[in-house]
């Protein structure tokens, strides 16, 4: 994830059997959305993260690889998945017998029994500063579709990349959204690969990194979703309450000053970390769950952003487990819904009784949250994401 200010203008004991609560919630029926990385070194087996999964009702995941042993452990699961094409792989992708040979081994084997519905070509690669890697990007997404085609799989598998809002030149007002003019020469040809074959546009988008960047500048209840007085944008009078759906117009109408008003957007990666270093402000398990929790809420009312009211916001938490081989700040290794143990990091808060089947992992100290209402739930972080 790449650290994007973004500006505001107005306004256990633990045993070793865990046994894991069972709830449901309304937006069950819709699909749910979570990142399933794993760069660490103590998480459950595959099969036993999908006893996770179902037990809190998951339907889709998104991968950072296409890990054989994942899609295999999930098939005939009814679990969903999005796989990812690494950035270290994007220069051979760009060889079609290269995206053949990937597509034939890592999608045709499983996707029969395993639901493959999108492969995600790179990470962040226009955010960066890599010139090389960006100009691999479109010829990889295309060798990529043209092998699905040639196997009868287009229609199946969306092909898509995703983005960091490094790639935003201006983002506030949203109305005011603008791409990098370095980078204008890689993106419109992009936009209109989506156009042309109707995939997605992801955006990862934190608006942590705005708050801990500048907290006395950016107020929390804004990023939290929490009551506030909101900002107007005075270009198209539209009142943003909260800072993610600012982020998401912002590329909107950035896209939208490319030409492009067809291309939808999807969030590939929201969330908020619940613990940090001394000098990340607001990394707490409260703010965690109050980030997770109200979003979960606007996306049971199926909510659009102001400027597209009438399209719910699709989204992917992240993330799954904590990680603790990711290199970086505490806040990296601590954005998850679950210790690798198999045990929520918060508050369980719209549990509704049931008991599932004890799963067998190694006991360790967690931190479960009992005294904020009706948040985060072992269920309640898990977002829509239809694409």
């Amino acid at each position: 994830m790449t650290r994007v200010i973004e500006p505001y203008t107005n306004v256990c004991t633990c045993y070793r059997d865990i046994i894991l609560l069972y709830s449901i919630v309304p937006t069950l029926s819709l699909g749910i959305g979570i990142n399933y990385g794993q760069i660490a070194d103590n998480l459950p087996t595959p099969a036993q993260v999908l006893t996770i999964l179902r037990s809190i009702n998951v339907s889709r995941v998104k991968l950072y690889d296409a890990d054989p042993n994942v899609l295999s452990a999930f098939a005939n699961s009814n679990v969903e998945f999005v796989i990812s094409i690494s950035n270290g792989n994007l220069q051979n992708m760009t060889s079609a017998a290269n995206a053949q040979s990937w597509i034939q081994q890592s999608v045709q084997p499983y996707i029969s029994q395993t639901k493959i519905s999108c492969i995600v070509v790179g990470n962040e690669i226009l955010g960066g500063n890599d010139a090389q890697l960006m100009s691999y990007l479109l010829p990889a997404m295309q060798a990529v579709y043209t092998a699905l085609g040639n196997l009868g799989l287009s229609s199946q598998v969306y092909v898509t990349s995703a983005h960091s809002l490094a790639i935003l030149a201006n983002s506030s007002p949203p109305s005011a959204g603008s791409f990098l003019p370095s980078i204008a020469s890689y993106i419109q040809p992009i936009l209109s690969f989506h156009s042309q074959v109707n995939s997605p546009f992801l955006i990862n988008a934190y608006p942590f990194f705005a708050y801990a960047d500048k907290p006395g500048e950016v107020p929390l209840d804004y990023v939290l979703f929490e009551p506030n007085n909101g900002t107007v944008d005075q270009s198209t009078n539209l009142t943003y309450d909260n800072m993610l759906y600012a982020q998401i117009d912002a590329v909107y109408f950035a896209m939208k000053a490319m030409g492009h008003t067809d291309i939808p957007i999807k969030i590939s990666e929201t969330g908020w970390p619940s613990k940090g270093d001394s000098n990340q402000v607001g990394a707490t398990v409260e703010n965690a769950a109050l980030y997770n929790g109200n979003l979960l809420q606007r996306i049971q009312e199926k909510q659009g952003t102001p400027a597209n009211p009438t399209v719910p916001i699709d989204v992917y938490v992240f993330a799954l487990f904590n990680e603790n081989l990711k290199p970086g700040a505490t806040s990296e290794r601590n954005y998850g819904l679950y210790y690798p143990n198999g045990t929520p990091v918060y508050n369980i808060g719209l549990q509704q009784g049931g008991n599932l089947p004890q799963l067998n992992y190694s006991a360790s100290s967690i931190n479960v949250r009992n005294s904020i209402p009706y948040l985060i739930t072992t269920n309640a972080l898990f977002a829509v994401f239809l694409i």
